[in-house]
């Protein structure tokens, strides 16, 4: 079993997430990640490598895909891919990692990813562009993609449901970009989170979707969209672990809640099989 859809940061950011965001100018991040409910519990937890690993015994999830986002400064890619490699090297039977890009760095964003592959990271993002004030046909987003595509690195976009409710942080995201980007770089694989945002992605031979989030994001579970926007054999289970996915039921987040509710929500044994690992070998070449 994969999770593909995790987050986790160095041990100074666990010591003081607010503090770090502030020396290292990523205010978005602070605003989305390092803040508290009205309750006063953090949105998400800071765990240790360690303690993700005991998250992932507890859920029954074999490996974990370690995303990072969508920093605003080059500086901090460079922190979190060099975190990143180190805990690849460190636990290479259980964590895989995808490599954090600022586009507007240039070439020294395409150097960084390049060095990124090296170390063993083998997809990009979470990246979502419109957070970055970068329209859909940027010449940077073209270089970044292309790059992607010619190394074979899986490209993770953070997508924005059009109806979902409003929260700090939050950013529209055009549908229509995503499906023109899969259409304009054919070579390049991207995994849209979040299950897309809605859009059906049924006819994009290059395009998947993670579940990450949805327990918060919607309602009602999101399972039923695999048939309706979505092919079983494009749906890669993720979490967005150290999220708290049910802050009205844990104290602390984990993995095993939401685990359960997709195994009970994915009857068919084949289907299971591929959401809850088999698409992710395949695509993300584990």
């Amino acid at each position: 079993m994969i999770d593909s859809h995790v987050h986790l940061y160095p041990p100074e950011v666990n010591r003081d997430a607010v503090g770090w965001a502030a020396a290292q100018r990523e205010p978005r991040w602070a605003q989305m990640c390092a803040r508290r409910r009205a309750d006063g519990r953090w949105v998400q937890g800071f765990p240790s490598v360690d303690s993700l690993l005991g998250a992932m015994d507890a859920a029954g999830i074999d490996r974990a895909v370690l995303l990072g986002w969508y920093w605003e400064n080059h500086d901090t890619c460079v922190v979190q891919n060099r975190f990143f490699a180190a805990c690849v090297r460190a636990h290479p039977d259980r964590l895989s990692a995808f490599a954090a890009a600022q586009p507007g760095a240039g070439e020294a964003a395409l150097a960084e990813v390049r060095r990124a592959r090296e170390d063993g990271l083998i997809g990009v993002g979470e990246l979502c562009p419109h957070a970055l004030g970068l329209s859909w046909d940027a010449a940077e987003l073209e270089a970044l993609f292309s790059l992607a595509g010619e190394l074979g690195m899986p490209v993770n976009l953070h997508v924005t449901d059009p109806s979902s409710g409003r929260f700090p942080g939050r950013v529209e995201t055009p549908l229509e970009d995503f499906e023109r980007w899969a259409q304009r770089h054919r070579a390049t694989s991207f995994v849209f989170a979040h299950w897309a945002g809605g859009l059906d992605v049924r006819a994009l031979p290059n395009a998947w979707v993670d579940t990450a989030a949805a327990p918060l994001i919607y309602r009602a579970p999101a399972w039923d969209r695999i048939g309706a926007t979505v092919r079983p054999e494009q749906v890669l289970f993720g979490s967005d672990y150290p999220l708290n996915l049910y802050p009205k039921n844990n104290v602390e987040p984990g993995l095993a809640t939401f685990v359960a509710e997709a195994k009970a929500a994915l009857g068919d044994v084949a289907t299971r099989a591929a959401v809850l690992g088999g698409n992710a070998m395949r695509v993300l070449r584990l």
